[in-house]
C-alpha cells in the first residue's frame, strides 16, 4: 500500500462533525492546515459543502421524499445494518425541528451510556411507532462512513481510509466507550486510526497557532485548564507548561497533560434541554390548559429549535429576540401552531446563572439529587459547571501545586485558561468562567486565545499527527488515569495492585512479575479492574506501577472487568483433567488510546492470551468475595450426590439436600451473591445427572435456578448460561404436574441472562398454552393444567427481551383472562403488571410497551376493586411508575387518577411514592416483581 498523502483530523461530535486536513510534505511543520468542506443535503436534492456536517440523522416516513431527493455526488454505500434512504447532517438537523419522531441526535452521548446496549436498535429514542430504529454504534459509524464517502469522491486517488486518521473522543470516555469509537470506525472503513483526548487537541491547535511565540507566551503561565464544553460533554484537563534546560543551553518549553476529568454528561444539549423545558411552560400558559406536557417526541422538536435559538442568541452579534414556533400536529397539538419569544437576555441569564454560577471553590456538584433523565440519557444532577470544575481541581491539587510551585496549605488554581466549545462564543460566558478562576484564584487569569472553538478540536488533531511524525511539540502525559487490579478480600473492600500508572508514555509495555496467577485452560477468568485519575491515594501514597493500596470507594471508579476463556494448545486431556498455567499480567498503552491487557505464560513468553472488556452493561457488581466458611463442605455434598458413582442416588442424602445446606449455610435467602454462584458451579458440574432420579432433578432445578438467579450480575453469568441452555432441548425427565412446574420456575428465575433468542423460542414453546383459546378447548385446558400453567404465564412476562408486540399481545391475554375468569387472576394480573411495566428490571429501556397503549389498559384496571385484590394494584403501579422520561410516563391526568384511588386503597406508602416521584424499589416490591427474593449483594441498576 502507498505511503499516505495526507494527515486528518476528525472531531467526531455531539452536535457536529469537523474534518482538517494538511498534506505530508518534506516541511510538515509549515504545512497549511485546512477544512475539509463536507458535501450534504440541505434540502430536497440540494447538496452544498460546509465545514461543519451536523451530527444527526433523519429517518424519513415511507413516501416522505422520492429517491431524488437523497442524491448525493457518490453512490451512498451504507454502513453494515444500517438503511440506505437516511439523511445525514443539515437537511437532518432542520427536518428534525419540523417532523416529530425521525431524528437521531446525540450518539456520541449515547455511545458513552453504560446503561444501555450501545448495539442495540434505540435510537430515535422517542422515535414515531414506524421509524426504523438504529444503534448509537452504527449511528456513529454513519457518519464517520458519509465523512470517508464525501473524502474519496473528492479525493479518489487519495482515499481515507488509506491516509493517516486521527479521531478525537473526550478526555473522560472510558475504556467501552473508546472501543465501540474504534468499532464504529472500523464499520465505517477506517480499520487504521488513532484515538486523541479532545481537550489535548485544543491545545494541540493552540501551540500549533503560537508555535513562535508559544515559550514566550507560556514562561509564567505553569498551569493551564483547559475547558471544553461540548454538546453532550464537559471535558477538563490540566496541561502543565515546563521548561527544561536542554545540553546546557536555551530553556526548552515541553507540555504536559498532567490531570484528566471524570465523565460528565453536561453540555450544550442540557442548555437546549432547559430553554425547551421554559419554551414548553411559555406554550402552555398560553394555551387553555395550562398543566398541558408535551410528549417526548415534540419535545425533541422543540429542542432543535431551542438549540438554534441558542447559537444565535449567544454569538457574537445576536438579536434581541428569537421566535421558537411550535407546529400542530394531526392531534392539533397545543391547539394548533404557536409562537412565543425566547430574549437574549433570559438566555443568557439561564447559561450564566443555571449553568455557570459564582460559587465558592468549597462548593462541589450536589450529588444527592438523582440524575435528569430525558429520553434515557442520563444527565449529571448538578448542572452548575463551576461546581464540577472546583471538583476536578480539588482532585488535583498536588501535581497542581507542584505546578505552580505552592506548599501544602494554598489552593492551586490554574492561572491560563484555554475555553472550547460552542458555548464560549458568547463572551459574557467566557468572562464569566474567568472571573470565576480569578475569584478562587485571588489574582488574574491569562485566557488563550481560541478564535474557532466550533473547528479547534478537528484542528488539533491534524496538529498531533504532525507532532507523531516530528513536525511539532507532542504534548506528554501518557496514560490519563491509571488502572488497578481489584484484589478484594473477606468483609473488607479489598486492596488495588496498580497495573498501568497514570502518566505511562504509550507503547510501554508493563509486567508485575512479583504477582503470579495460576489459571484453568477452558473456562473463563475474570480480572476485576478499578481506574481513578487522582494523583494520590490513601496515606497519600505516590501512585507507580505495582503498588498496593487500600480501595476507597470515592477515589476508585469500578470498569468492566476483562474477561476471557484461555483456550489449551497442548494435546486432548483426559475427561475431569484440567490444564493449569501460569501467567502474569502485561499491560499497555496502545497507540490508538486503549488500554491492552495480556496473560503471559511464565514459562514461554510467545505464549500470550488477550483479555477482552465484557462490554455488555454490568448491571451488579459483585462485592468482596466473603466466602463461607463450611461452603467448601456444601460443594462436596453437591458433586457427591450428582456425582458419577449411582450409589449417590441410593442414599438418603439428595432427599435432605436443601435442609442439608441450609443446615451448614443458613437460611436459604440469606445466602449471598458469591455463595450462590459458587454453589451453582457446583450443580452445574453435575448437571449430566440431574435426571437420575424425581427427587434429583428436582432438587437440581431448584436450587440452581435458585443460585443463579436473576441469570446475570456476574462478569461470568454469560459463560453459566451457555452451559444451561443446553439442557433446554433436552427437557426434563420425570413429567407431572410438580415437575413442570419446577421445570419454568428454574427459566423463570435465570431469564435475565437468556437473550432475545433464547427468550423467543420459549415463547414458541408455551404460547399455545397462554392463548385464550386453549381454555376454551377442554382437553387443551387439561394439558395446560397439567403442564404448570401458572408458572407458565409467570415465565412469559419474565422474559423482558421480548418485541414489544410480543409484550403487547401477552398484555392483552392476560388482562382479557383476568377481568374475565378466577382461576389464576393474581397471576394474571401480575404477569400484566410486569409485562407492561414502565421500567424493566433487567431488559433495555427501548423494549418498554409505549406509554399509549398503557394508558388504554388503565381505565380497566381503574374499574377494579383494589381492596379486594391488591394485585391489581401493584400491577397499576408498575404501569404506572414514574421514570423521569416522558417518553415512557403516563399522562398526569391518568396519574393523579391512580395516585387518589391508591391513597384510598391500604397499600403501602412506597407505592405511592413509586407513582408520584422517580425512586428505586424497595426490596420487597423487587421481590414481588421478581418473583423471589433477589441475591444479597446484588443490585438491579434501572437501564
Amino acid at each position: 500500500m502507498a505511503s499516505p498523502r495526507y494527515l486528518i483530523g476528525i472531531d467526531l461530535g455531539t452536535t457536529n462533525t469537523v474534518v482538517a486536513y494538511c498534506e505530508i510534505t518534506d516541511t510538515l511543520e509549515q504545512s497549511k492546515v485546512s477544512l475539509f468542506d463536507i458535501d450534504q443535503l440541505i434540502g430536497a436534492g440540494e447538496v452544498v459543502r460546509k465545514p461543519l456536517l451536523p451530527s444527526f440523522r433523519y429517518h424519513p416516513a415511507v413516501g416522505q421524499v422520492s429517491p431524488s431527493d437523497l442524491t448525493l455526488p457518490w453512490h451512498n454505500d451504507a454502513v453494515p445494518g444500517d438503511s440506505d434512504n437516511i439523511i445525514i447532517g443539515e437537511w437532518a438537523r432542520e427536518l428534525g425541528a419540523k417532523v416529530e419522531g425521525r431524528q437521531v441526535s446525540s450518539a456520541k452521548s449515547w455511545l458513552s451510556h453504560q446503561a444501555v446496549d450501545r448495539r442495540s436498535e434505540i435510537l430515535p429514542w422517542a422515535g414515531a411507532s414506524d421509524v426504523d430504529k438504529v444503534s448509537p454504534l452504527i449511528a456513529s459509524a454513519s457518519y464517520l462512513n458519509h465523512i470517508r464517502q464525501a473524502w474519496n469522491y473528492r479525493n479518489p486517488s487519495n482515499k481515507l481510509e488509506d491516509q493517516d486518521v486521527v479521531v478525537t473522543v473526550p478526555a473522560s470516555f472510558d475504556e467501552t466507550a473508546r472501543k465501540l469509537t474504534l468499532e464504529a470506525a472500523e464499520l465505517a472503513g477506517l480499520t487504521k486510526i488513532v484515538l486523541l483526548e479532545e481537550p489535548q487537541a485544543v491545545c494541540y491547535d493552540w501551540y500549533a497557532r503560537h508555535q513562535q511565540t508559544a515559550a514566550d507566551e507560556l514562561k509564567d503561565l505553569p498551569l493551564i485548564l483547559v475547558c471544553d464544553v461540548g454538546g453532550g460533554t464537559t471535558d477538563l484537563s490540566l496541561i502543565e507548561a515546563r521548561f527544561d534546560l536542554e545540553n546546557g543551553h536555551a530553556d526548552e518549553l515541553s507540555l504536559d497533560r498532567i490531570g484528566v476529568g471524570e465523565h460528565l454528561m453536561l453540555g450544550g444539549d442540557n442548555l437546549d434541554l432547559a430553554l425547551a423545558h421554559l419554551a414548553e411552560s411559555r406554550f402552555a400558559q398560553s394555551g387553555q390548559d395550562q398543566n398541558k406536557k408535551l410528549n417526548a417526541a415534540n419535545l425533541t422538536k422543540l429542542i432543535q429549535q431551542t438549540r438554534a435559538a441558542k447559537e444565535s442568541l449567544l454569538s457574537a452579534n445576536a438579536p434581541e429576540q428569537v421566535k421558537i414556533t411550535m407546529l400542530g400536529s394531526g392531534s392539533r397539538l397545543l391547539g394548533g401552531t404557536k409562537s412565543i419569544d425566547l430574549s437574549k437576555q433570559e438566555v443568557h441569564q439561564i447559561a450564566l446563572d443555571g449553568f455557570f454560577p459564582i460559587s465558592d471553590f468549597t462548593e462541589l456538584p450536589d450529588k444527592r439529587r438523582s440524575a435528569v433523565v430525558e429520553f434515557g440519557l442520563p444527565y449529571v444532577a448538578d448542572p452548575a459547571v463551576s461546581k464540577h470544575v472546583a471538583e476536578f481541581l480539588t482532585q488535583h491539587q498536588q501535581v497542581s501545586r507542584a505546578a505552580l510551585g505552592l506548599d501544602d496549605t494554598q489552593n492551586a488554581i490554574p492561572v491560563a485558561l484555554l475555553l472550547n466549545g460552542g458555548v464560549f462564543n458568547s463572551a459574557l460566558i467566557t468572562e464569566r468562567v474567568t472571573n470565576l478562576l480569578e475569584n478562587w484564584r485571588g489574582g488574574d487569569i491569562t485566557v488563550l486565545d481560541n478564535p474557532h472553538p466550533d473547528w479547534s478540536v478537528a484542528l488539533g488533531a491534524v496538529a498531533f499527527g504532525k507532532a507523531r511524525r516530528g513536525a511539532q511539540l507532542k504534548i506528554g502525559g501518557g496514560v490519563a488515569r491509571s488502572y488497578f487490579l481489584h484484589l478484594q478480600e473477606k468483609n473488607k473492600l479489598g486492596k488495588a495492585l496498580c497495573l498501568l500508572a497514570k502518566g505511562t508514555e504509550e507503547g510501554q509495555e508493563i509486567r508485575l512479575s512479583g504477582r503470579r496467577f495460576s489459571l484453568t485452560l477452558g473456562e473463563p477468568v475474570r480480572f476485576n479492574l478499578l481506574t481513578s485519575t487522582h494523583d494520590t491515594l490513601s496515606h497519600q501514597t505516590a501512585i507507580q506501577n505495582g503498588v498496593v493500596v487500600d480501595v476507597d470507594p470515592d477515589l476508585f471508579q469500578p470498569l468492566p472487568p476483562y474477561i476471557s476463556t484461555l483456550d489449551s494448545e497442548g494435546a486432548e486431556l483426559q475427561a475431569n483433567q484440567k490444564e493449569r498455567v501460569e501467567v502474569l499480567l502485561a499491560c499497555q498503552l496502545t497507540e490508538v488510546g486503549t488500554l491492552k491487557m495480556e496473560c503471559v505464560s511464565c514459562q514461554d513468553d510467545s505464549k500470550r492470551w488477550a483479555l477482552e472488556f465484557e462490554v455488555r452493561n454490568q448491571q451488579a457488581e459483585q462485592q468482596a468475595q466473603n466466602l463461607h466458611p463450611r461452603l467448601d463442605e456444601c460443594k462436596e455434598l453437591i458433586s457427591r450426590i450428582y456425582s458419577a458413582n449411582k450409589k449417590s442416588a441410593e442414599g438418603n442424602e439428595i432427599k435432605t439436600l436443601t435442609k442439608a445446606l441450609e443446615k451448614r449455610l443458613g437460611q436459604r435467602d440469606d445466602w449471598d451473591f458469591t455463595t450462590l454462584r459458587q454453589l451453582f458451579d457446583a450443580f452445574s458440574t453435575g448437571r449430566k445427572r440431574r435426571r437420575r432420579s424425581e427427587q434429583h432433578e428436582k432438587n437440581w432445578l431448584r436450587l440452581a435456578g435458585f443460585a443463579l438467579r436473576p441469570g446475570f450480575g456476574d462478569a461470568t453469568d454469560g459463560w453459566r448460561i451457555e452451559q444451561v441452555w443446553s439442557l433446554y432441548q433436552q427437557g426434563i425427565q420425570f413429567k407431572n404436574h410438580q415437575g413442570w412446574t419446577d421445570w419454568w420456575v428454574f427459566w423463570r428465575r435465570i431469564a435475565g441472562g437468556l437473550n432475545q433468542e433464547q427468550q423467543e423460542t420459549i415463547l414458541a414453546d408455551i404460547a399455545k398454552y397462554l392463548h385464550p383459546g386453549a381454555m376454551k378447548n377442554p382437553q387443551s385446558a387439561k394439558t395446560a393444567q397439567e403442564m404448570g400453567y401458572e408458572s407458565m404465564v409467570r415465565l412469559s412476562a419474565s422474559l423482558e427481551q421480548l418485541d414489544v408486540e410480543d409484550k403487547v399481545l401477552l398484555s392483552s391475554w392476560f388482562l382479557s383472562k383476568a377481568m374475565n375468569h378466577n382461576q389464576y387472576q393474581q397471576a394474571h394480573w401480575w404477569a400484566l403488571g410486569r409485562l407492561a411495566s414502565r421500567t424493566p428490571l433487567y431488559g433495555s429501556q427501548h423494549n418498554v410497551v409505549s406509554r399509549e397503549q398503557a394508558e388504554q389498559w388503565l381505565p380497566k384496571l381503574l374499574e377494579q376493586d383494589w381492596q379486594k385484590e391488591p394485585m391489581v394494584a401493584f400491577a397499576t403501579v408498575m404501569i404506572c411508575r414514574k421514570t423521569g422520561d416522558r417518553q415512557f410516563d403516563i399522562s398526569d391526568d391518568y396519574r393523579q387518577q391512580v395516585l387518589d384511588k391508591l391513597k384510598q386503597t391500604k397499600v403501602p406508602e412506597s407505592w405511592v411514592g413509586l407513582v408520584s416521584d422517580v425512586k428505586e424499589l424497595s426490596e420487597s416490591e423487587s421481590k414481588r416483581i421478581f418473583g423471589d427474593a433477589l441475591p444479597h449483594g446484588l443490585t438491579l441498576l434501572k437501564n
